[in-house]
């Protein structure tokens, strides 16, 4: 019998908000980020979650904390394989200052976005850990269950192509997919 994985993009950083590039920069949620983890509890009270789990970054943490809690699931279990891609010298800057204070890098990221800043961790190793842990978390899960991951938007586009081909396009803070998971393998990945 197939068991779900529901994947959510952690809630609005300043960062976010102010379009720069976080990486595994530890940053915080945001007054609004927390109010749309409380929407995001909203979405999923009704969907048999088990188990909850979360990057070891705090914005991803914090809003699976805010989830987890509703559905008396503490504490979270956190999995640093489902951190966001390390972005290296384009964390902290906007697109803007990106362009401007390293173009070359820039330039060769904007033709494939699979090509790797400097100090950026490479898209093949970004897929493998998240494709190892998510399929450990589905693995714990009963037969016909569910859990929850909450992790970054990089990260589970990067899980989203492995499985389905498709990238799909930027995601809001708060996205939600449902990954089915059977006999082994995930099946499918769509929007939750």
């Amino acid at each position: 019998m197939a068991r779900l994985v529901y994947l959510a993009r952690h809630g609005e950083t300043e960062w976010n908000r102010a379009g720069r590039w976080q990486g595994k920069t530890d940053i915080p949620l945001s007054d609004v980020g927390r109010a749309q983890a409380h929407g995001l509890k909203e979405r999923l009270g009704a969907l048999g979650i088990t188990s909850v789990h979360a990057s070891d970054l705090g914005r991803a943490r914090e809003t699976a904390e805010i989830v987890a809690a509703t559905l008396g699931l503490l504490p979270v279990i956190e999995d640093a394989r489902l951190r966001e891609r390390g972005f290296g010298c384009f964390e902290g800057l906007t697109r803007a200052e990106c362009e401007h204070h390293h173009p070359e890098a820039w330039a060769s990221y904007l033709a494939d976005r699979r090509s790797t800043p400097p100090d950026a961790e490479p898209q093949a190793e970004v897929v493998a850990r998240m494709v190892a842990a998510l399929t450990d978390i589905a693995a714990g899960v009963p037969d016909g269950g569910a859990a929850l991951a909450v992790s970054h938007g990089g990260a589970i586009r990067s899980f989203v192509h492995a499985v389905t081909g498709q990238t799909p396009p930027p995601l809001d803070n708060g996205a939600l997919f449902v990954a089915r998971f059977d006999d082994g393998a995930f099946v499918s990945v769509e929007p939750g």
